[in-house]
């Protein structure tokens, strides 16, 4: 009989089954399935068989574990991944996202501090604006911004929430 994992990515499982050892963690079936897509699609089939047979088999089920949230942790927070959210005080995000992919949902939404509407919105009117104004201003002139400061500081915001 093969195990959720091997069913899910559709190969054939052994008796010494590599990704039955990996499941301890997660006690419903539905959710080891969900976990092993999600992992396989985020590392890929391949890498996930490789990483998986690099550790002793006693090791296998934290081994999976930390993939869950790595991949999960890098879906939400694609520059700093799980340390982000740990360091940064958003872990609560990493579990919600971990929770969520074990009940079988997919996580479209990244981090909410890199995609606010308010603030997409103040960019794409400032990018307007700007082209607006680059195509009534001559080559050499020079006339101040009204909103020049506003945006600087938004910029400014923006790669001090990158680095943070």
């Amino acid at each position: 009989m093969s195990c959720n994992g091997c069913r899910v990515l559709r190969k054939g499982c052994s008796d010494d089954c590599m990704l039955r050892h990996c499941f301890l963690w997660i006690e419903n079936p539905q959710a080891q399935a969900h976990a092993t897509l999600f992992v396989a699609k985020f590392f890929g089939r391949a890498t996930l068989m490789s990483f998986i047979s690099s550790v002793p088999t006693n090791q296998r089920s934290a081994l999976f574990e930390s993939l869950v949230y790595e991949a999960v942790g890098r879906t939400i927070n694609p520059v700093n991944g799980v340390v982000g959210l740990l360091w940064s005080g958003n872990w609560h995000l990493c579990q919600l996202g971990v929770e969520k992919v074990l009940k079988g949902g997919s996580l479209l939404n990244p981090n909410p501090h890199h995609h606010d509407e308010e603030e997409v919105e103040r960019v794409m009117v400032s990018h307007q604006a700007s082209q607006e104004e680059s195509e009534t201003t001559t080559f050499g002139s020079s006339t101040p911004q009204v909103d020049s400061d506003s945006h600087q500081k938004t910029q400014r915001r923006k790669l001090l929430t990158l680095f943070f």
